[in-house]
């Protein structure tokens, strides 16, 4: 076990992120975890083991998933074996299309990764050991991914093939591939799943339909028959992350920027399929998270067009409360429910656009 940069629990040494932060509620930037290996320059999404209390981070620029002990903020081990960062034609960083690991999270005693050689990587969450391989049939990337803990069940997409497709795969063992879905017509393929816990479905962001960004929404699928069931209309927002709330409440990040689309974040009702709040101003977000316990919702917004920042939205009342400034690729986004603290990885870059910690901010309110 390697230990790495201490977190600053304390107000009068924690370094503030937000300007103006005074209030013991608001969030601020209480320390750095840093990430031993390459610097870290390429990354995808990360998720927090709740029981655990571990953190999974897709790690390109290491060709694996890097994990760390929040409770002690430690780095614990890293499962190797992704693909990596595949560079573009002009020899820059990165074709997304194909690069990996990108979505990870924790099923049962196993760790699911979607790779860039479209494939899903299982491994032992104990030994790092990688334990199987699962092709998807897809040309590129296989993406982030959902998990029915009910049914045993992992929903994966290939949102960079033509036409995009979820994968449904059984955790027991033999990992067999129980349906494929194919999306003629989401145009710009699909985005972060997520299972809802409350109806025992999978509930997928849609960016883009018939090549019209106005155009979105939310896939619903059945685990157990590999079916759409239904898509929920989201317009003008791009949906990118997604975290569910209270009361049927869903928390959408729209990428949406400003560029073609005026920047705003969603809240939706997945009961009633109606839009209850829009958040406008900020915007161009990739992973969403929500802590149900202190009532938030957090989304990396690095498409935002004011610069990059982590946005911090009240769930009782859906209005924005901080925007919190991160840094170059901060994409990402998890919250440890249990303490309340919110991990935000930020890439170091070379050239015209150097700056970044190459590290993992914390967040908190201590």
């Amino acid at each position: 076990m390697r230990t790495v940069t201490k977190l600053l629990l304390s107000a009068a040494v924690g370094l503030s992120a937000f300007a103006g932060a005074a209030n013991a509620a608001e969030l601020r930037q209480i320390g750095t975890i840093s990430i031993p290996g390459q610097p870290l320059n390429s990354f995808d999404i990360s998720f927090i083991d709740q029981s655990t209390g571990l953190y999974y981070l897709a790690d390109r620029s290491n060709k694996g998933i890097d994990i760390i002990d929040t409770k002690k903020g430690t780095f614990v081990g890293r499962a190797e074996g992704a693909v990596g960062p595949v560079m573009k034609k002009d020899g820059t960083c990165c074709n997304n299309d194909h690069s990996g690991p990108n979505g990870v999270l924790v099923a049962g005693k196993d760790i699911w990764v979607g790779d860039g050689d479209s494939t899903v990587k299982v491994y032992d969450a104990k030994t790092l050991k990688l334990l199987d391989t699962i092709k998807t049939g897809g040309e590129a990337r296989a993406d982030e991914l959902g998990y029915d803990p009910k049914d045993g069940i992992i929903a994966i997409a290939n949102n960079a093939d033509e036409p995009p497709f979820l994968s449904f795969i059984s955790t027991k063992p033999g990992h067999k591939i129980l349906g494929k879905l194919v999306e003629e017509h989401f145009s710009d393929g699909m985005e972060q799943t997520m299972y809802n816990p409350e109806d025992g479905l999978f509930y997928t962001d849609i960016p883009e339909m018939d090549k019209d960004k106005t155009k979105g929404g939310l896939l619903v699928t059945d685990p157990k028959t590999a079916k759409q069931l239904k898509i929920i209309p989201v317009d003008s927002c791009v949906p990118h992350g997604i975290a569910f709330g209270k009361g049927g409440n869903v928390f959408l990040g729209c990428n949406a920027n400003g560029k073609g689309v005026p920047a705003k974040l969603v809240v939706v009702n997945w009961k009633s399929g109606k839009t209850v709040a829009e958040i406008p101003g900020v915007g161009g977000s990739d992973e969403s998270a929500a802590d149900l316990k202190n009532e938030r919702y957090y989304s990396a917004l690095n498409g935002n067009p004011d610069g990059p920042i982590l946005s911090v939205v009240d769930a009782k009342t859906n209005k924005l409360t901080q925007k919190i400034p991160t840094g170059p690729g901060a994409h990402s986004v998890a919250v440890n429910e249990q303490t309340g603290r919110v991990y935000v990885p930020i890439a170091v870059e070379a050239g015209p656009l150097k700056g970044g910690c190459g590290c993992i901010a914390v967040y908190g309110t201590e």
